[in-house]
Formats: C-alpha cells, structure tokens, sequence
C-alpha cells in the first residue's frame, strides 16, 4: 500500500502541470530531501529538469478524481483548478492534504525510470484528514483495512 501525491509543475510554455506518483518517498532529514520516480521517456521528466523545481501535493482520500486527472499515460495540465504559485515557482494546488515546494537536488537513473530527488524549501498542511491511499489497484479507506 502507499500513499499517492500528485507532482506539478511549469511544464512547456511555463503552463502549470502535473502527474500522479505512488513512488514519493522521505530520503533525508538533514538536508530535507525528498523522491519521486517518473518514466524515463516522460515529458514530465525533462520539464522538472528544465525547470529545476516541482511541487508535492498529498492527496486526502476524497480527493480520487484529482488523483485520475493526473494519472494519465502523459502529463496533465492544471487548467481549470484552484492553485497558487509556490516559492519554487512550481504550482501548489489548493485543498490537498499537505505539500513540498523543491528544487531539484539531483536525477539518478533507475531501470527505465529516473529517480527525482528534490530539497524541501517550504512544506504546509493544508488539511486533517485521513489520506488517499492506492492498493491492488484501488483507494481503499484506510480504516477498512485494520
């Protein structure tokens, strides 16, 4: 089981962006590093290289139509939903249960995938509520699963 979280943002033409990741994960506390892992042929990829900086928006579990908007087999754009622009630059989306503003820190290759490592420069909980969670390929409650 993870946790799912959308990453964005400014893809081409500076338009905010985004994709649907379960691969984020905590790395370091000091500096405060984060990871996230995206298909090597995406263009997800190159836009977080170009641009140096992404969001992660921790998705609530009443928040599964934000989670499939963004899970397409490409980006997504923003267009449309509430958003604000955070200290990276990148897009931070309102209403999520909690997010990190980083820049990238460095990419490592992993298989067909590049891992994504970013420092955290501002973080905010938004929300208090139970989060959405992914699971043989469903978002079960989590209090279902005890």
């Amino acid at each position: 089981m993870t946790g799912v979280a959308v990453i964005t943002f400014q893809g081409p033409e500076r338009e905010p962006t985004g994709l649907t990741v379960n691969s984020f994960t905590s790395v370091s506390l000091t500096p405060p590093l984060v990871l996230f892992c995206v298909h090597r042929d995406s263009r997800a990829l190159t836009a977080v290289r170009d641009v140096g900086a992404f969001a992660v928006n921790i998705l609530a579990a009443d928040q599964r139509e934000l989670c499939r908007a963004f899970a397409t087999r490409d980006t997504a754009r923003c267009a449309g939903l509430a958003h604000r622009t955070g200290t990276t630059g990148s897009p931070v989306l309102a209403d999520t249960l909690a997010y990190l503003d980083c820049r990238v820190h460095d990419m490592v290759p992993g298989g067909d995938h590049e891992i994504v490592l970013g420092e955290v420069v501002d973080l905010g909980l938004l929300r208090e509520d139970p989060p959405l969670a992914f699971f043989r390929s469903s978002h079960p409650r989590l209090e279902t699963l005890a």
